[in-house]
């Protein structure tokens, strides 16, 4: 029998358990059992983590820090996780399914969005302001926020982690992190990367636990100044309801419904390939899934039977295994709800062309076949209903016009692909489209430098690109009298 790992939780520098001995199991998908135990954080916990984090910003040598050498901690960072990308990866896959090919990849990878926030620590300035008073010398400067609260889902949580905590530090701000509930292990064993980065005691805590009470006091505590959170939409609800007690700043990346487009004139080939991976990769559990797919009427057949061929193809199972294409998903609810919305589709006239059920022999774990459903209406549940799995929707479509429509029929607004040679559409699309990140002629892109995130139902703020510096700064303003002659009158404004 495999040893079940304990894990503990990083807090003011150390590696501690949770102040009531509390832990809950963390299941590996692909087994069924459990493989770790996990700290579940008591509020007592949370709060010592808040402090410290406090701490560590106003009166630690995190405070008195040089911008320039704030950026050699990042870049330390980023160095270390191209080492532990393996091990990273690894820990990831068992605690989530996710396929290990990718997940020590973008463990790698993420390591550039802390190489480029290392360079942009000594790059925020203010300015001088050409102010309507000759005697005075106006000029602003950014200051960090201070405790950021960093709360992140079990899906690609390294990339997450990054693009929240990389700014933040950069800018001079502390962090205290919660790992998933559903999957902790990839991010308290990165917290053995910052102390190995030598960020000071506190700069960045790391808590587990479930929303109440960890979550929850978390994102209401009275020194927290931003939060940025990545997850569900009642999650969201529940930590705007939370920042009403600390007037945090919020930022939200939430789900997605995603249209994929594919016009007449399209590369066929490349189209497809895109969607199997835009649907099909890490099972479907991504906020930006290319989960609606709008054919155009002329291919949409040729189409269609290329990508079901490829997709039941797919070779499901270990995700450790470098011939697996696809892993499980990651939690039994989630397994249960795409089960449910499936069985739905079909009672409103939706088509299975592929998959539709759990593979043959492993209805015991957690694994679902790659599924494309012919859907005849846009008002059928499943086609606005984010599964965060393998379940692709199709519908088919004759004009720009009305695939626009189409397209822009949702509550969600995270993402969109447009597939065309029509270079004039492209760009007529790209921007008719309501989404935060368009995609055009590819899918499923990333990099330090773009900005990342949604519109509608799929939250507000931006994460990743230089701006996301501004973000977790904000501007003081400040007055120089340069004159020596006396304020002349003290009850007059100037």
């Amino acid at each position: 029998m495999t040893e079940v790992r304990t894990y503990r939780m990083l807090i003011d520098g150390e590696w501690v358990d949770a102040s009531n001995g509390g832990l809950f199991d963390s299941i590996n998908p692909t087994t069924g059992q459990v493989w770790s135990r996990v700290p579940e954080a008591t509020a007592e916990d949370v709060d010592r983590a808040v402090r410290a984090a406090h701490r560590a910003g106003t009166e630690g040598p995190w405070a008195r820090m040089t911008p320039s050498e704030r950026g050699k901690c990042l870049r330390k960072l980023a160095e270390l996780l191209v080492e532990k990308s393996e091990e990273l990866g690894r820990t990831e896959s068992i605690d989530t399914g996710k396929m290990l090919k990718e997940t020590r990849w973008q463990a790698a990878y993420i390591a550039e969005f802390f190489q480029f926030y290392a360079g942009c620590a000594d790059k925020i300035s203010g300015e001088t302001l050409p102010i309507d008073k000759s005697d005075m010398f106006v000029f602003t400067k950014r200051e960090p926020l201070g405790v950021v609260a960093a709360v992140v889902p079990w899906n690609s949580q390294l990339f997450l982690v990054a693009v929240k905590i990389g700014p933040a530090l950069a800018a001079g701000n502390t962090v205290v992190l919660k790992a998933s509930e559903h999957a902790s292990g990839a991010m308290l064993d990165f917290g053995k990367l910052i102390e190995e980065a030598g960020f000071p005691s506190g700069v960045v805590n790391i808590v587990s636990g479930h929303g109440d009470p960890c979550g929850r006091v978390l994102t209401a505590h009275p020194l927290v100044a931003r939060i940025s959170f990545t997850g569900g939409p009642n999650a969201a609800r529940q930590v705007l309801e939370n920042s009403k007690n600390n007037f945090a700043e919020v930022s939200l990346e939430l789900g997605g419904k995603s249209p994929f487009i594919v016009f007449d004139d399209a590369n066929i080939e490349s189209a497809v390939n895109a969607s199997i991976a835009g649907i099909f990769g890490a099972a479907g559990q991504s906020c930006v899934a290319g989960s609606r797919l709008y054919l155009h009427h002329d291919i949409a057949d040729e189409f269609l039977v290329r990508m079901t061929a490829m997709a039941k193809a797919i070779r499901i199972g270990d995700p450790l295994a470098d011939e697996t294409q696809m892993g499980p998903v990651c939690t039994p609810g989630q397994l249960e709800h795409i089960k449910a919305e499936v069985a739905h589709a079909q009672s409103e006239g939706g088509k299975v062309l592929t998959g539709g059920k759990q593979p043959e022999g492993m209805e015991a774990s957690l694994f679902y076949e790659p599924t494309i459903i012919d859907c005849p209406s846009q008002n059928m549940r499943i086609v606005d209903t984010e599964l965060f799995g393998p379940v692709l929707c199709v519908q088919r479509f004759r004009t720009e016009d009305e695939v626009l429509a189409l397209a822009n029929d949702s509550e969600h607004g995270l993402a969109a692909g447009i597939f065309t040679q029509n270079s004039a559409r492209s760009l007529r699309m790209a921007s008719a489209v309501r989404a935060g990140i368009v995609w055009v002629n590819t899918y499923r892109v990333v990099s330090p430098i773009a900005e990342f995130g949604g519109v509608k139902g799929s939250g507000y703020g931006r994460e990743s690109g230089f701006q996301a510096m501004y973000d977790y700064t904000r501007s003081k303003t400040i007055w120089i009298n340069t004159s020596d002659a006396p304020i002349a009158n003290p009850f007059v404004m100037r």
